[in-house]
């Protein structure tokens, strides 16, 4: 919860006037939902895409304060988070919630970006693939392994966010080539296909090290975002990946 107009108006400028038009990387912003129709008129005819921070399970209905798939497309949004780790910690959502806002988002056509990862508590206990497993197995069931065909997933390690503390680039990689065979175990093809995302104190001075993993495919930024010449930096390791060796 984080921006304000003047501030917004500040980063998306130095963003589009940073980023090139033919980049490798995907580039998505997710502002909050009151300024999703102003930080869209910023992005159109650039090369960066919009998104919601979370969606509502239901398509409508007498759900005050919620907002919608079908009202996040209307105003412009190619993407949506779904289940970040603050939603299930803090307002208690569960596996099932999620999955079912996955389900909401593919409905209409929103590109859902699904978030998993563990606690320090279940990464100390040994946990780590049983409850990311979980989070995975409630979406697979409910929606079918094709539809993360049309997503994205995130590996969220909720002890590294906002601590400093940064999953060594071998961990991640551990966790993603996980999350990568568990969709295979549904469907190898598109297990291939699928984008996996890095979100844990993801820095420009750790980027390419995470980056350089042959199962992350790129980064969830958390407040490094907020920073245009960080951003810039972390999206410049983003389209070096992309581009491969050479």
């Amino acid at each position: 919860m984080h921006g304000s107009r003047v501030e917004n108006a500040r980063l998306i400028d130095e963003l589009v006037a940073g980023y090139p038009a033919t980049a490798g990387a995907d580039c998505v912003v997710c502002p909050p939902f009151v300024y999703l129709q102003e930080v869209g008129r910023m992005l159109r005819d650039t090369a960066i895409g919009l998104g919601g921070q979370d969606v509502c399970a239901d398509t409508q209905g007498a759900f005050t304060g919620e907002v919608s798939a079908a009202m996040l497309k209307d105003v412009g949004c190619e993407y949506v988070l779904v289940g970040h780790s603050e939603r299930r910690l803090l307002y208690r959502e569960s596996d099932q919630q999620v999955a079912r806002k996955f389900a909401a988002a593919h409905a209409k056509a929103l590109i859902p970006v699904l978030c998993v990862g563990e606690q320090l508590s279940d990464r100390e206990a040994g946990r780590t693939e049983e409850v990311i497993g979980r989070q995975l197995d409630v979406v697979l069931e409910l929606c079918g392994p094709e539809t993360l065909g049309h997503g994205v997933v995130a590996y969220e390690p909720v002890w590294a966010i906002g601590t400093g503390r940064v999953a060594a680039p071998e961990q991640a990689q551990e966790v993603h080539a996980f999350i990568r065979a568990r969709i295979a175990a549904r469907d190898a093809r598109i297990a291939a296909d699928t984008r996996i995302l890095y979100g844990g104190s993801v820095k420009a001075g750790n980027a390419a090290e995470l980056f350089a993993m042959p199962d992350v495919d790129g980064g969830l930024i958390g407040g490094a975002s907020l920073k245009a010449d960080e951003f810039l930096a972390i999206l410049e390791q983003a389209n070096l990946a992309a581009a491969g060796p050479g």
